[in-house]
């Protein structure tokens, strides 16, 4: 059910929108995240990727994932043409591979082991996990789109510990209490 928000349920409206984002940007930033990426391949073949902290589980049965990209990126139409993905799910020792697919250099599966999945999307060694997924479901929600795929393939949980991204800066794990 899609009830329409009551104007009292809003936000108060903020004197600076842009103050009123950043400080936005700042709370969510509190809540601790895994970093992957995100992988598919354009409709030419060729290897498309980005960083991601959106990824999520969305059920077990049938097993769905899910993941948001800004409408902005350069990325979209790639990923929201082709017929599968992967999620690689990020060990703490690749810190600079996600900083790479972050960035707009040109050629980033320079860097990394990667190889093809089962399902033709690249998938990378050295992770904490990997899911290949196949498209199941697009729906654009403000700003961004968000992916829901079916897993096709869980190619490995590593022990690996995972790296952990937190209010705007990399870290590791740490101790379990």
């Amino acid at each position: 059910m899609n009830a329409p928000i009551d104007a009292a349920m809003k936000l108060p409206a903020q004197a600076d929108p842009a103050a009123a984002r950043l400080a936005l940007r700042a709370a969510l930033g509190r809540y601790a995240t895994g970093v992957t990426i995100i992988t598919c391949r354009d409709a030419d073949g060729a290897p498309v990727g980005l960083t991601a902290n959106s990824f999520s589980a969305l059920s077990l049965d049938p097993p769905l994932v899910l993941w948001s990209l800004r409408q902005a990126s350069g990325s979209l139409a790639p990923f929201s043409a082709a017929p599968v993905f992967a999620v690689n799910v990020l060990a703490e020792d690749q810190v600079e591979l996600s900083r790479r697919f972050a960035s707009s250099v040109a050629d980033k599966f320079q860097g990394g082991d990667w190889r093809d999945g089962a399902h033709g999307a690249p998938v990378l060694a050295g992770c904490a996990a990997v899911f290949e997924c196949a498209l199941t479901a697009q729906q654009t929600a403000g700003d961004h789109v968000l992916f829901i795929g079916q897993v096709l393939a869980h190619c490995h949980a590593a022990e690996t510990a995972p790296l952990v991204f937190h209010a705007g800066h990399y870290h590791d794990l740490g101790d379990r209490l």
